[in-house]
């Protein structure tokens, strides 16, 4: 059976015994009364960074609008990639990480009326630039189905963790690149895949936006492992992005259940229901939806502000509002 190049580090090692002393404190938070508008974020924050990773200019508020069935200005070959990736990930929970068939399928949809060959492997050479140089040259096209199949086999068969597994393969999917697009975007969510398989949380966890956020670190750890020829430094990267993922879930759901002490209007409570449900949701819309002038609703929006009840995260234009705190 085919093995792909690694090693199990100290530095991995620390971080798996991390990553599974969170997943039992998340999982202990899953019966928050706000789950499920979290997992409706953390999917709709994932979708938008996993595209803008690949240079899609819609705003966190347009994939918003477009999952919710509105119309939205902007290129249509970016729209279409938003439509895709919300069907890719709808199948997600129902996708089995060691079906070859399944990733076919999922690319398919992910690759919908954007490519020829979605669902189906390359049949001529790809390379990966920096501008105009050239980073990574993939293997030839005739060879991608037998190493697919090699990877699928040990993906399937090793006793490995499915933490360094996840990443590994992650790794060598790219290194592969068996598609003529969209091989980004896919190697991304078949980790997730083999993540979710080991524990359903991770199908909620929006690992995706850390990758934006690193995406330099991103590149460098991939063409590092690649100088290598060998996924440590790779695998050591995503466990810790996997990690800061987690935390970062779980800082979030303690501050929501945190009680403040200052009292609210029936309007701003009104204000933060709406948030909870959209956080990307327009002053404008708020006003809409709770029946108040819009001036109003920034005055309100002000207060709960200052109360430490809400903030704003990211910019105006592409940002969204997130509830700090639970009001009594």
């Amino acid at each position: 059976m085919y093995t792909p190049p690694f090693s199990v580090t100290s530095k991995i090692i620390d971080l798996i015994s991390k990553i599974s002393e969170r997943i039992g404190e998340i999982n202990s938070l899953e019966s928050s009364p706000r789950n499920v508008q979290l997992r409706r974020m953390n999917r709709i924050k994932t979708i938008h960074s996993s595209l803008a990773i690949e240079n899609n200019s819609l705003s966190l508020e347009q994939i918003t609008a477009i999952i919710e069935g509105k119309r939205v200005l902007g290129a249509p070959n970016e729209i279409q990639e938003v439509k895709n990736a919300v069907q890719a990930y709808d199948l997600l929970l129902s996708l089995d990480s060691t079906n070859e068939d399944d990733l076919l399928r999922a690319h398919s949809l992910m690759m919908s009326d954007l490519v020829n060959q979605n669902g189906k492997y390359r049949t001529g050479g790809v390379g990966i630039f920096d501008g105009s140089d050239v980073v990574h040259i993939a293997p030839p096209a005739e060879r991608v189905p037998a190493l697919m199949a090699d990877l699928f086999d040990w993906l399937k068969n090793s006793d490995v963790h499915p933490l360094i597994k996840s990443c590994v393969f992650h790794y060598e999917f790219e290194f592969i690149h068996p598609f003529q697009d969209g091989n980004g975007r896919m190697g991304r969510l078949w980790q997730t895949v083999i993540l979710k398989d080991w524990k359903d949380v991770f199908a909620w966890l929006p690992v995706e936006t850390l990758i934006k956020e690193h995406q330099a670190e991103y590149y460098k750890a991939l063409n590092t492992s690649d100088s290598n020829a060998d996924s440590t430094i790779f695998t050591e990267f995503m466990l810790n992005l996997l990690d800061k993922s987690i935390e970062e879930i779980i800082a979030i759901e303690k501050r929501v259940t945190v009680k403040v002490t200052q009292k609210v209007t029936v309007n701003q409570q009104k204000i933060i229901e709406a948030i909870k449900e959209n956080p990307s949701i327009t002053q404008d819309e708020l006003s809409q939806k709770i029946g108040i002038a819009r001036k109003n609703i920034i005055g309100n929006m002000k207060k709960l502000q200052e109360k430490g009840i809400l903030r704003r995260v990211g910019a105006d234009k592409n940002g969204y509002w997130e509830v700090t705190a639970s009001a009594p």
